[in-house]
């Protein structure tokens, strides 16, 4: 029988008792919100949806395993992105199943957008997934439309009123079949001042009526170069004042530390020790096949990787000569368009090479040049200096830092992914 009073966010005498872990799986959002930026690749800032590192379903396992012999007080594995654990929702099962086999006393949460969740409330029922947090920031399609940029439902993309009455209606019904599998639902609704701070009562009221016991109203984060970045953070009157406004209708937490997508340990006491742990597994052991003796980079001007696979153009090819590493040509690769024929277009251009470096990929060309048998590699830096590793005898050292993924610079985040 799980116990579920020990949950740091929902039972505010545990956060100073039990440790929290928050896996960070889910690379990928199926909306945009107007609060968020995406390129959430960062070891400074404490902000939800931000990570150092993105892992595998195993990897995460293995990052659990090691975090849990630094501290046996961990009582909650949670997934909260950095993206939408139900854009990807088969890495998210996945990781959830590893964990309740390996685990079976441990609490389970994932916290979402709540437009996907809900196809997926038995498995998350037969997981024991015990809390599921869903954003929630308007029960109105006109505010939401100032809120959503997009809403990417299936393969179609919708925006304005209309993406945000989808959004709604599939968060509304997520509420209401999670609960009826004996999920516990909390809902989290950002405060955005002159846009939804005079409705999250509203939103208070319809989650009560669907069965979620608790909403945490958060303060604007404002994020740079986001759209609502020009707006303030809220003050302390004006959050509690929407508190208790909504706390008529549901009850509300007070101690929400904001946390990122890779925070572990106390609420607001991030353990540094095993953070270092997940920085390490980012750094995988890396060499050169024989039968592939090639490296592409994606290049602006041959120095530096910096480049998007989406905006290259061309790829340089690296080789070794006797001792020394050398430029042996820039391979042109297929125009734009074209969708996954174009991705495979490009794994065969580069088929005799072992890696690929790249400043940042979309889930498709990744899975098609991956499955190909080539390493991608998200980095950045002089090219010289990944090149020494791999190529330099070296084999056994490890890379420099490998980042996750983000758009281009002319990607405005159109919800269409790399195609």
């Amino acid at each position: 029988m799980l116990d579920i009073s020990k949950h740091p966010c929902f039972n505010d005498s545990a956060r100073h008792k039990f440790a929290r872990i928050h896996l960070p799986v889910a690379p990928k959002c199926n909306i945009q919100c107007n609060y968020c930026n995406r390129k959430y690749d960062c070891l400074n800032e404490s902000r939800p949806g931000v990570t150092s590192t993105l892992l595998s379903p195993i990897q995460a396992l293995e990052y659990l395993n090691k975090a849990m012999i630094k501290n046996p007080n961990i009582k909650v594995v949670g997934i909260a992105g950095p993206g939408d654990p139900f854009a990807t929702p088969d890495e998210t099962l996945e990781t959830l199943r590893l964990v309740r086999q390996t685990y079976p006393e441990m609490l389970l949460c994932v916290a979402t957008n709540g437009l996907n969740v809900a196809g997926y409330a038995e498995q998350l029922a037969n997981l024991m997934v015990s809390h599921v947090t869903i954003t929630i920031n308007t029960v109105s399609p006109t505010i939401g439309s100032l809120i959503y940029s997009w809403v990417r439902n299936g393969n179609l993309i919708y925006r304005g009123k209309l993406g945000a009455k989808i959004l709604i209606k599939n968060q509304l019904k997520a509420i209401k079949i999670l609960c009826e599998k004996g999920i516990t639902v909390k809902i989290n609704s950002i405060i955005v001042p002159g846009i939804n701070d005079t409705h999250i009562k509203d939103v208070a009221r319809r989650a009560a009526l669907g069965g979620a016991t608790i909403l945490n109203a958060i303060p604007l984060y404002p994020t740079e170069d986001t759209v609502f970045e020009p707006i303030p953070e809220p003050d302390e009157k004006t959050v509690k004042k929407i508190r208790k406004s909504a706390g008529r209708f549901i009850k509300q937490m007070h101690h929400c530390t904001r946390c990122r997508a890779d925070a572990v340990g106390i609420l607001g006491q991030d353990d540094q020790e095993i953070l270092s742990i997940l920085h390490e597994m980012n750094n995988p052991v890396l060499s050169i096949s024989k039968k592939k003796p090639y490296v592409a980079v994606a290049s602006m001007e041959g120095h530096l990787i910096n480049q998007h696979l989406g905006e290259a153009r061309e790829l340089w090819i690296y080789g070794k000569i006797d001792a020394s590493i050398n430029l042996l040509e820039k391979r042109k690769l297929p125009g734009l368009g074209g969708g996954m024929q174009r991705w495979q277009q490009v794994a065969a251009a580069i088929n005799d090479c072992s890696y690929l470096l790249v400043s940042g990929i979309g889930a498709n060309p990744s899975k098609v040049i991956g499955d190909s048998g080539i390493t991608v590699i998200e980095t950045e830096g002089f090219i010289n200096t990944s090149l020494e590793y791999l190529f330099g005898n070296q084999s056994g050292r490890l890379m420099p830092k490998i980042k996750p993924a983000k758009c281009g610079e002319s990607c405005a985040g159109n919800g269409l992914g790399c195609c």
